[in-house]
């Protein structure tokens, strides 16, 4: 049960377009085909910021929740590197991959089918590689839940599911 208040509380990295920033680097994966790659790793620098704001944000809301009780350290360490980990795989490592995946196999695959010039090629595997963000977040997210339930949050107990 939320606290008085706590209900009107705006979490910027989770309610706001702030949150999109974590989704730049499947952008930069997207546009791969047609930009330098330097551009789609400064992509990756935008998400690995925001993920790691992220967790500086849960870690500094823990500590204000905990107060002065025992356990304060571990509690904060517990929401920084939960945070860190959940949005590195969720919102960088694997979205990263799967867009630089999809869009590699499609480039191959309008290679191989079809005679048409390589700009409309690279900009078609653009097209996929966007029109995928929006399909692919939640399954990677509820997957990365799974993971973390079944592994590292048994070692420190966590009750508490991360809410993206």
């Amino acid at each position: 049960m939320s606290k008085p208040g706590e209900q009107n509380k705006v979490d910027i990295y989770r309610d706001t377009w702030v949150r999109f920033l974590g989704y730049a680097n499947e952008v930069g994966e997207a546009f791969r085909a047609l930009v330098p790659v330097g551009l789609v790793w400064a992509t990756y620098g935008i998400s690995t910021a925001y993920v790691t704001a992220d967790a500086v944000d849960k870690g500094k809301k823990a500590a204000v929740a905990h107060g002065d009780k025992p356990g304060k350290t571990m509690t904060v360490g517990v929401a920084v590197v939960d945070t860190f980990i959940w949005q590195a795989l969720a919102s960088v490592i694997i979205p990263g991959f799967t867009i630089n995946r999809l869009c590699a196999a499609s480039l191959f695959l309008l290679r191989k089918t079809t005679r048409w010039p390589l700009p409309v090629r690279k900009w078609t595997t653009t097209a996929i590689g966007l029109s995928a963000i929006p399909v692919i977040i939640t399954p990677i997210d509820r997957s990365v839940d799974f993971l973390l339930d079944s592994t590292l949050r048994k070692l420190y107990g966590s009750e508490e599911k991360h809410k993206p």
